[in-house]
């Protein structure tokens, strides 16, 4: 492929481009900002879960790069669809292994840190 242009590739309407491009835009720049803040969240953390948050949010970047890439040119439409519905799926994985490594509530999360955020009230509902 060599195209360079959103303008002339044959699958986009040029009519269309300006409003995709700016849509692909906006993800990079917004995952991208996500990714930074789940890195911070992590090493301040410190976990397995926020550790999978983050890898996802990266995953998430990849594939806002792929679609740029493609409305540019550079991936083709068939790598483009296999690289993000692979992504896709790693991610819906990821998620659910974080829930599942979750555990049922009891107070303390998996790292064996007493949940902060949690109120617990005795038996007589004080």
């Amino acid at each position: 492929m060599d195209h360079t242009s959103p303008f002339e590739i044959a699958w986009l309407d040029p009519q269309l481009a300006p409003v995709l491009l700016g849509i692909i835009i906006l993800a990079v720049i917004g995952t991208t900002i996500l990714f930074c803040c789940g890195i911070v969240a992590y090493l301040r953390r410190r976990s397995t879960r926020y550790l999978l948050i983050t890898i996802v949010l990266g995953l998430l970047v990849g594939r806002s790069l792929v679609g740029l890439g493609t409305v540019f040119g550079v991936v083709p439409m068939t790598v483009h669809h296999l690289v993000e519905h692979g992504v896709d799926f790693t991610i819906a994985v990821l998620i659910l292994y974080a829930v599942y490594r979750s555990g049922p509530f009891s107070g303390q999360n998996a790292e064996g840190d007493t949940d902060s955020g949690a109120v617990l009230s005795d038996s007589n509902g004080d």
